[in-house]
C-alpha cells in the first residue's frame, strides 16, 4: 500500500464527513434567498485551506459573491498548480423528486457505486470534486510530498454564470500566475475506464417572453379572436429545428468546426452502448441531429433546447383563460470557433423576426461562454495521464465533454494558461437533476490520483 493509500485508509472517516458538512450548506448561488448560505460555505471553504496547509488565505470581495484564494508557495523556481473550483450549486428543484431532501447528505448503494454514493445536491458539482484538492493538498502538506508550489481559486457563481470571476481574474493577474490550471468539474467514462475530457461545449442562455394582450383574457370571450402567446411561443421555438433536428438559426452553422473522418473514428473507440445509455434514463430512443451518433451529438455538435417554459394558470382546477404573457428559458451549447455573443444576437434576430405582429417578443441574453479544447501532447496532459496510469493500472482515454465551464477560455485569454480537466464523476451521477450523488470511491480515488498529477507535472517541466 502507498503512502497516499495508507493517509487516505486513515483519515477516510474525517474526509467524507468534512463533505457532507459542506454539502448540508444550501449554496445556491442563483436565489438571493439563499445568500447566507452562500457565504457560509466560502467560509467553510477557507478554513479547509487553511487546515489544509495553505501559508496564505483570503476572502477576495468581488462585485458579487467573493473568491476564496489560497496558496502554499515552497520555491518560487518550482512550477505553480493553480486549483480552480466552486462552492456554489444548482437550485434542488424539483424537491418532490429527490428520494431524500437535498441538503440532508445521505450515503446510498447504486449500480455504478456498490460501495456508497453520497446524494446531495453539489455532491459531484462541484463541492466533492473540488474537495478532493483540499485533501490532496492536505495529504501532501503533512507528510512533505508536495513537489511544487500550489493555489487556490474557489468561487460562488459558476453555475449563475461567473461574471465576478471574469471581473477579478484580469485585476488578478500577477497574483493568479500559474504554469497549468487543474480543475475537477467533468467526468470520466467509467470507474474501470478513466478519461481525461480534452473539449468542452461553450454556452449561450437566454430568456425570451412573448406578449400579447395587455392583460388575461376571458378564453370564451376571446378564444380564436386574439393570439394566444402560449400557442404562440410554443410554435416559434418547435420552429427551431427542421425534420433533421438541425438548428433553423441563419448563421448559426457557419463557423461550427467539423471534425475529420480519422477524428471521429478515434472518438468511436470509446466504449459505449447505445442500450445501457437508453435504458439508464428510461428513454425507449435516441433522439438528435441526423448522420451523427449519440457521443457525437452530445459532444462536438452544437445544441439548442429549452429549459424552462411558463405561462397561464398552472394551479390546481381549471381557470379558462388566455395569458397575457408567455416565457421560455433556452440554452445552446457551442462548439469551438462558435462566438457565443455572436450566437446569441443570431437568436435575438431570429426570434424576434418569426414572432407574428400579433405578439411582441423581449429576448434576454444571461449569460454565455467560449468552448475549448486542449491538446494533449502538452507536459501537463502527460502528467495527467501518468498520474491515472498510476492509480487505476490503464491509460485513460481523451474524451470530449458536452458540458460547459465557460471560464476556462477566460483563463486561457487573461492568463495565457493550459487548463487540465481532471474529471472523477459519472455520467450517472445526476448532476442538475433530483438524487444528484457522487461515488465514495471515485472521492477517495481522486483524492489519490491528484498528488501524483503534482509530481509528474513538476519532475516532466523541470526535465523539459
Amino acid at each position: 500500500m502507498s503512502t497516499i493509500q495508507s493517509y487516505i485508509k486513515e483519515h477516510k472517516e474525517r474526509f467524507i464527513n468534512e463533505l457532507i458538512s459542506m454539502l448540508k450548506i444550501p449554496s445556491v448561488s442563483a436565489d438571493k434567498a439563499y445568500k447566507k448560505e452562500v457565504l457560509n460555505t466560502a467560509d467553510f471553504v477557507l478554513e479547509s485551506l487553511k487546515k489544509a496547509g495553505c501559508d496564505r488565505v483570503e476572502t477576495c470581495e468581488t462585485p458579487g459573491y467573493p473568491i476564496i484564494y489560497g496558496e502554499k508557495i515552497i520555491d518560487k523556481n518550482l512550477p505553480t498548480v493553480l486549483v480552480y473550483g466552486h462552492y456554489d450549486v444548482q437550485p434542488p428543484d424539483p424537491i418532490e423528486l429527490w428520494s431524500s431532501p437535498p441538503f440532508e447528505p445521505v450515503i446510498k448503494n447504486t449500480k455504478n457505486h456498490p460501495e456508497g454514493a453520497i446524494f446531495a445536491r453539489g455532491a459531484c458539482d462541484d463541492k466533492g470534486q473540488m474537495y478532493m484538492h483540499v485533501k490532496a493538498l492536505e495529504y501532501m502538506t503533512n507528510t512533505g510530498n508536495l513537489p511544487c508550489n500550489v493555489k487556490f481559486m474557489i468561487e460562488g457563481e459558476e453555475e449563475v454564470g461567473s461574471e465576478s470571476l471574469a471581473w477579478f481574474v484580469p485585476r488578478n493577474k500577477e497574483k493568479l500566475a500559474n504554469d497549468v490550471i487543474l480543475i475537477s468539474d467533468t467526468g470520466m467514462i467509467a470507474n474501470d475506464i478513466p478519461s481525461i475530457t480534452t473539449g468542452l461545449r461553450g454556452l449561450s442562455y437566454v430568456e425570451v417572453e412573448v406578449t400579447g394582450p395587455n392583460r388575461d383574457l376571458h378564453s370564451g370571450l376571446y378564444g380564436g379572436a386574439v393570439a394566444n402567446p402560449i400557442n404562440i411561443l410554443s410554435k416559434m421555438i418547435a420552429s427551431l429545428h427542421d425534420e433533421n433536428n438541425r438548428i433553423t438559426i441563419p448563421g448559426f452553422y457557419d463557423k461550427v468546426e467539423e471534425l475529420s473522418k480519422e477524428e471521429r473514428t478515434e472518438m468511436a473507440k470509446a466504449p459505449f452502448s447505445i442500450e445501457n445509455y437508453k435504458s439508464a434514463i428510461g428513454i425507449g430512443d435516441v433522439h438528435g441531429e441526423e448522420n451523427y451518433t449519440t457521443n457525437e451529438r452530445n459532444s462536438i455538435r452544437p445544441t439548442l433546447d429549452v429549459n424552462g417554459i411558463w405561462g397561464g394558470y398552472t394551479g390546481e382546477g381549471a381557470k379558462t383563460v388566455i395569458s397575457s404573457k408567455a416565457y421560455a428559458k433556452i440554452s445552446m451549447r457551442l462548439v469551438p470557433n462558435q462566438d457565443w455573443k455572436d450566437i446569441t444576437q443570431l437568436f435575438k434576430n431570429h426570434f424576434e423576426n418569426i414572432a407574428p405582429k400579433s405578439v411582441k417578443v423581449v429576448v434576454k441574453p444571461h449569460h454565455g461562454g467560449q468552448g475549448y479544447v486542449t491538446p494533449i501532447d502538452t507536459i501537463a496532459y502527460k502528467a495527467a495521464s501518468k498520474a491515472y496510469e498510476t492509480t487505476f493500472g490503464k491509460t485513460p482515454i481523451p474524451q470530449r465533454s458536452g458540458g460547459s465551464i465557460p471560464i476556462v477560455s477566460l483563463f486561457e485569454k487573461e492568463l495565457k494558461s493550459k487548463t487540465i480537466l481532471m474529471g472523477f464523476g459519472l455520467n450517472s451521477d445526476a448532476i442538475h437533476s433530483p438524487d444528484e450523488h457522487f461515488g465514495i470511491w471515485n472521492y477517495l480515488k481522486g483524492i489519490e490520483t491528484i498528488p501524483y498529477f503534482y509530481k509528474y507535472f513538476t519532475e516532466l517541466t523541470i526535465n523539459k
